[in-house]
């Protein structure tokens, strides 16, 4: 009976050094400081820069859209306010560009149409398994809610985007596997996708890698979150409405309170009287109190 509980006991503190020791070799590995940047839509008047989403979505387009799907998305998000704010007309164009499946028609086939602003944003693959094979056995993740999918959001993905750069000597890789330094084990499938000039913008901006991959980076955020403007501005209406209710609620206390303090303020008054009027008399008969 005490050998098995003196193996038992061994057992427990062997699970526990391994976890402990496992736990710490893997915080090691994923503590890695994400590149910090100031970005327009963070804090409570944060908004997005709406250059910077329309260029995020050519970026989408031109750099992306051939491996990730945004399934989330339809075109006409793009017109909608809080986001990239394309005009309807733009949209349409936009659309126009791309064709969907649709039907069946009358002859009960399935059929291809310019897509509409109403449809959702074209898939580059039919199915999951499509796209794994076409990536060389990894999935490129839907990115129509990346950026709250992943840990460190907006800063994560762009860290990742710049985090591409030669492997350590002695850290082996596989074929077609790349080195990058924010990435869970710092191996990723995907090559490098932004490079300078990669696209080029009409505006003028220009197209060093960084920018690219923070107007990208910007578009993502937004896709995720779409509405995050008009939350920024209900948070603020809402902080303004508690600072005025607790401001009443404080005044009402204080005028509830009072009236109890002036009672006990008159009771003391009284009781005050009483004994002056007690030591006016005091030795005297009492007899000739009147």
């Amino acid at each position: 009976m005490l050998v098995h509980s003196n193996n038992f006991l061994i057992k427990i503190i062997i699970f526990f050094f391994i976890l402990f020791t496992t736990s710490s070799a893997f915080s090691e590995e994923k503590k890695v400081d994400l590149i910090k940047t100031n970005w327009s839509f963070n804090g409570i008047f944060g908004t997005f820069d709406r250059a910077s989403l329309q260029r995020g979505y050519q970026v989408y387009q031109e750099v992306c859209a051939g491996c990730h799907s945004m399934q989330q998305l339809s075109y006409r998000n793009l017109s909608e306010e809080g986001g990239p704010e394309f005009s309807i007309e733009e949209v349409k164009a936009i659309a126009s560009q791309f064709e969907i499946e649709d039907g069946p028609n009358s002859d009960g086939e399935m059929f291809m149409r310019a897509a509409r602003p109403s449809d959702k944003f074209a898939k580059p693959y039919p199915n999951i398994e499509a796209s794994t094979a076409a990536n060389g056995g990894a999935y490129p993740p839907d990115m129509s809610v990346l950026a709250k999918a992943r840990v460190g959001g907006a800063d994560y993905i762009y860290s990742l985007l710049m985090g591409y750069e030669e492997a350590p000597p002695g850290f082996e890789l596989d074929d077609g596997v790349y080195y990058n330094k924010y990435m869970a084990g710092n191996k990723i499938k995907m090559s490098a996708p932004i490079s300078d000039g990669i696209v080029e913008y009409s505006d003028g901006t220009q197209t060093s890698a960084s920018q690219i991959s923070k107007d990208v980076t910007t578009f993502l955020v937004w896709a995720s979150e779409p509405h995050l403007e008009s939350q920024h501005r209900m948070g603020f209406k809402a902080i303004i409405y508690l600072i005025i209710l607790l401001t009443l609620v404080y005044m009402s206390k204080q005028k509830v309170w009072s009236r109890f303090n002036s009672k006990k303020e008159s009771e003391e008054e009284t009781f005050d009287k009483v004994e002056r009027t007690v030591t006016k008399y005091e030795g005297e008969d009492p007899k000739t109190f009147k």
